[in-house]
Order: structure tokens, then sequence, then C-alpha cells
């Protein structure tokens, strides 16, 4: 390898030693035929800026003066180099090449399989526009990221400029795992979806029994001739229907609405704000609620899904059961176990060894069976567990494809996870966290 290149360093300077002994040869010549002194008619004041030989002709009466012969000393570095020196520069040379191996080496090391993963941008901020409606006549923050309708999608996306994204799997989910949303679609203007009164939910996280980030709603209209007021909890909404002020039409669509403050709680703040590759999986997903400016920061994380193993980033607002839900610093959502064996709820695949990374369990990151933009997108993951039979010997996988063919080698074992004994169902809607 050394000679080889050597071979080739020497064919590219071939060239140029080929000029310059030209050069040389040109310039000798020229001085033997100038080295006699010829005399020049002009002089002095006419020839200050001209050259004889090596000097300014005006120093010289116009004669042509060359310099002196160079010693027959050659330069230490012209000298020529005994077999020894040879030897000795063809070692260090040797070295040098040595020593660039192993330092190459030592870097396809630190990324060979079982090491450590470190993804640039593992973990990001994401701000997301926060809303405020209504339960029991108190206020509700929340946030949207996902619709199973198209229409309600656009509708969304363009008032609170940020992406809604498409999801028609929910529309699959039975309604054990919803709760009950109203929206005005008249009355009291306001920044409610449809540009008035802010909606109206029928539970929150405190009541764990019956919260679900998963809506489905109701449209409320003020009938003709009434006067609008808002309306602060589902009891008024019952109490104006009956009164013949208001209309109720169910709406077949499926909208995710995390909660973020709701009456006596909110979502866990992170204590550590600075974000890095390293930054620990755990303990909260919140960096900053401002209701003033009406927006929350998560932490977007890292990962791929699809069948070309897409580059996504996601978030997790809430969590079945309580005890993963705790140690990632969400809400605890009991009705999600109810989407355990339905078609809303997609595979997300976990790792629970082999290479080190940003997963939540401290290993490489997650793979979703499918995207955002994609027909079979859900924000609802159902989640397995991986595992490398020989951690030493672990890959980095990036698709479904991929999972599918070390199983099939007997290389990884793949499992439903079941925290607790218990359904695992996690909300991770994939965003994206630079717009």
């Amino acid at each position: 390898m050394n000679q080889y290149i050597k071979y080739i360093g020497l064919l590219a300077i071939l060239p140029l030693l080929t000029i310059i002994l030209t050069i040389d040869h040109l310039g000798d010549a020229n001085a033997v035929t100038k080295s006699e002194g010829t005399s020049s008619k002009a002089y002095g004041a006419a020839t200050k800026d001209k050259v004889c030989g090596d000097r300014l002709c005006s120093q010289t009466g116009g004669k042509v003066v060359m310099p002196s012969p160079p010693s027959s000393e050659q330069p230490e570095d012209k000298k020529m180099k005994s077999p020894m020196e040879d030897k000795m520069t063809e070692s260090m040379d040797d070295k040098m090449t040595d020593s660039m191996d192993e330092k190459m080496t030592e870097s396809m090391n630190q990324m060979a399989p079982g090491s450590v993963l470190r993804l640039a941008r593992a973990n990001v901020p994401a701000t997301i526009p926060l809303h405020q409606g209504w339960y029991s006549g108190e206020p509700v923050y929340f946030i949207i990221t996902d619709s199973s309708e198209k229409n309600h999608a656009d509708t969304i996306t363009k008032a609170q400029k940020w992406k809604v994204e498409l999801a028609p799997l929910l529309a699959r989910a039975p309604k054990e795992s919803l709760s009950t949303t109203y929206m005005f679609t008249n009355g009291v203007e306001g920044k409610g979806i449809h540009g008035f009164q802010g909606e109206v939910f029928t539970s929150t996280p405190a009541q764990s029994d019956k919260y679900s980030a998963l809506t489905a709603h109701v449209h409320v209209t003020w009938n003709e001739g009434k006067t609008p007021t808002v309306l602060k909890s589902e009891s008024d909404i019952k109490q104006a229907e009956k009164d013949g002020k208001v209309t109720l039409t169910p709406v077949e669509v499926v909208i995710n609405m995390p909660q973020i403050i709701w009456p006596g709680g909110q979502m866990k703040i992170k204590e550590d704000k600075k974000l890095t590759d390293e930054t620990a999986y755990g303990g909260a997903q919140v960096l900053d609620i401002d209701t003033e400016k009406m927006t929350v920061t998560f932490v977007a994380h890292r990962g791929w899904a699809g069948p070309q193993g897409k580059t996504i980033y996601y978030i997790v607002t809430d969590a079945t059961p309580s005890d993963p839900a705790n140690m990632m610093g969400v809400t605890p959502v009991e009705t999600s176990a109810k989407l355990i064996a339905n078609a809303a709820a997609v595979d997300l695949f976990q790792f629970a060894n082999g290479i080190k990374g940003t997963g939540p369990l401290g290993f490489q990151a997650g793979i979703a069976a499918s995207a955002n933009g994609e027909e079979n997108y859900s924000p609802m993951w159902r989640i397995f567990i991986i595992s490398w039979k020989d951690p030493s010997s672990a890959k980095l996988l990036e698709t479904r494809s991929d999972i599918d063919f070390y199983q099939q080698e007997g290389q990884i074992d793949v499992g439903l996870a079941r925290p607790m004994d218990s359904d695992h169902i996690v909300n991770c809607p994939f965003i994206d966290p630079f717009q």
C-alpha cells in the first residue's frame, strides 16, 4: 500500500521536475551569453529601475553582471542520503502510516456494533401552540397534533399555523378509548377550532378512568334568534340544548388533543432544560409552558419510521400503565389500554440492549412501523421490545424489514411489552420540530 502511494506520488511530481529543469537549462544558456559583460547604451537615470544581471543597471554602468557561481557544496537538504538514512526515512514513513491506520481502526471501532450510537440532534425542542378550553367552568390548556379527518386537520393547521398530522386510523378507535369534546360552530367569537368560543371537555387527567387525549366531537350550533353566551361545561351545554338555544350534532372525527394544564394539575416540567444528544429520556417531556404566549415546548426525540427508515421526530404526551408513564414524566391514561388490539394503534419497537443510544431504555432509537404522511400512521403506539441474544454483536437497525430479518436469523427476540403485567400504549405524535 505504501509503495503504491509513493509510486503514484512520483508520477505526479515528474511533470513538475521536467518544467523546472527546462527553465533552469534556459536560464543557464542565457547567463553564458550575457556573462561577458555586454555594455548597455543607456545607464544612470535611464536604467535606474532596470536589471543588469543580479543588480540594477544604474549600479553597474550598464554592464550585465551575473552572480558568482554557486558553491560546489550541496545544501544539507540536497545531499545524497546514505542507505541507512534511506532506511530510517522509510521506517518513519511506515510508522506514520501505521499510526494513521491505528487511528482509523480506532475510529471504526467506536462505530462498531455493541458500542455507542450518537445521533446528531437526537433531542431538540419543539414549540407547539396552546389552546384554551373549559372543563366544569375552569380553564383547560391543550394542544392539537392529529386528526382522523382531512378537513379538520387542514382547518386546525391553518388556524394555529402549526401542522396537524392526518391519522385516518384514529377513526377506528373504540368509543371506550375516547372522551367527548364540544366544538362551537357559531356564537361568541373566540379562539376555538372554528373561530368561536373555546372547546368544552368532559374529562381531564384528574378523572384517570375517563380521560383520554383522543376525543370524539360534537358540534354546538346556536339556534337562530337565540343570544349566544360562553358555555363552560357539559352541563351548561346540555341545559342550553334543553332550553332550545343550541343544536348538538355528533361529528365523525377523532382528534388527538392532549391536555397540558387542567384544574388541579399539569404535565411535569423538565428540571434540566438544556438539551444535548445525551439528554436522558425520562423524568419529564415538557421544557416550558407559557400561557401568555400560548405555547408549550416539548422534547422532540429522533427515531426511524416506515419501510424506508425515514428519520422522524416525536413527542410523548401520555401512556398506560402508570409506571412507564411516570418514568417518562407524562400523563397516565387508563383508557388507552383499550387500543391494545385495535387498528387505531400501530407497532413501535424499542431496544432493551445492544447499541447504547437515546432510546427510552438507554439503547438505540426506536423504530416505528409507519411514519407521518402515510395512510397507516397513528400517534398511538403499541410497544414491542427487541433484545439481542448476543448484545456484543448488535447492529444498527432502522426499518421493520431489518427487524424481521434478524428475527428470522435468530439473533433477536421480539416481544410485546407488558410493564406491570399490563397493556402498554404510548401517545407519541410525530411532529416537525423545525416548522
